[in-house]
């Protein structure tokens, strides 16, 4: 059996569906990281049957609608002194500002630096979003 110690202080990305824990780990470049990171990959979960988990030993600010593009199941566990002080489950955003861009190229926000593209939430089932300038609806990939 595999054991990976637990951190002190840092954050635990859990309940990450088998497959998008490298995607992540990826997005947010922990590769280039000089601080201790985990990817587990494909672990047994008594509610998902495979997940992945990422430890990082490190307190780093992670954009919440950034995880809930990519997975809805993920829970940020904050953990200080070897202990979970908080917990919070990341969900598909309604609101996003900057995460990605118009698909719309006559769009503002394509060609002025100074204006985030801003998108409201149109359908859950097909991730598709509603440009807040020109009405566009974009559908989020990776």
């Amino acid at each position: 059996m595999l054991e990976v110690a637990s951190i002190k202080k840092g954050i635990v990305l859990d309940h990450i569906s088998s497959g998008n824990g490298l995607k992540i780990f990826n997005k947010l470049m922990l590769d280039q990281v000089d601080y201790p990171v985990v990817l587990l990959m494909n672990v047994s979960s008594k509610n998902m049957k495979r997940k992945d988990i990422i430890k990082i030993e490190n307190s780093i600010d992670i954009d919440l609608d950034f995880l809930g593009l990519i997975d809805q199941n993920i829970t940020v566990n904050v953990i200080e002194n070897s202990k979970i002080v908080s917990k919070k489950k990341v969900g598909l955003p309604e609101k996003i500002k900057g995460l990605f861009s118009c698909h719309n190229p006559r769009c503002i926000t394509n060609f002025d630096d100074y204006v985030k593209p801003t998108f409201q939430l149109v359908s859950e089932t097909s991730m598709e979003y509603k440009c807040s300038y020109c009405e566009e609806i974009t559908r989020y990939k990776l």
